[in-house]
């Protein structure tokens, strides 16, 4: 499974980003994809996830109302909405891919991709 971030970038506070995540090599083990964040010094954080076959989504209390997670079947990607950001959404943010979908919000998931970059300021 190779999980490809893009969309990162720097804005300015209350700006918004979207983050896409192509997947390619689906199999069982990627049956929940989300994105976790890691600031510098800090340990990482799981944003969101959705359960690929169902659409169910879960997103951090630390992001709720401001992100949303959605997914294009046909494309095999997974995107972030991320509206109003704030300095401290400053992070690297990882795509990650797994059929446990706990380790993906320990963002320890079996899958993950290189990280896009995300500065708010």
């Amino acid at each position: 499974v190779q999980l490809v971030e893009s969309g990162g970038d720097s804005v300015q506070t209350g700006g918004s980003l979207r983050l896409s995540c192509a997947a390619s090599g689906y199999s069982s083990n990627t049956f929940c994809m989300g994105w976790f964040r890691q600031a510098p010094g800090k340990e990482r954080e799981g944003v969101a996830a959705i359960y690929r076959s169902s659409g169910r989504v879960d997103v951090a209390d630390s992001v709720k109302g401001r992100f949303s997670i959605s997914q294009d079947n046909a494309k095999n990607t997974v995107y972030l909405q991320m509206n109003s950001l704030q300095p401290e959404d400053t992070a690297m943010y990882y795509c990650a891919a797994d059929s446990v979908v706990q380790r993906l919000w320990r963002g320890e998931a079996r899958y993950r991709g290189q990280g896009t970059q995300v500065t708010v300021s």
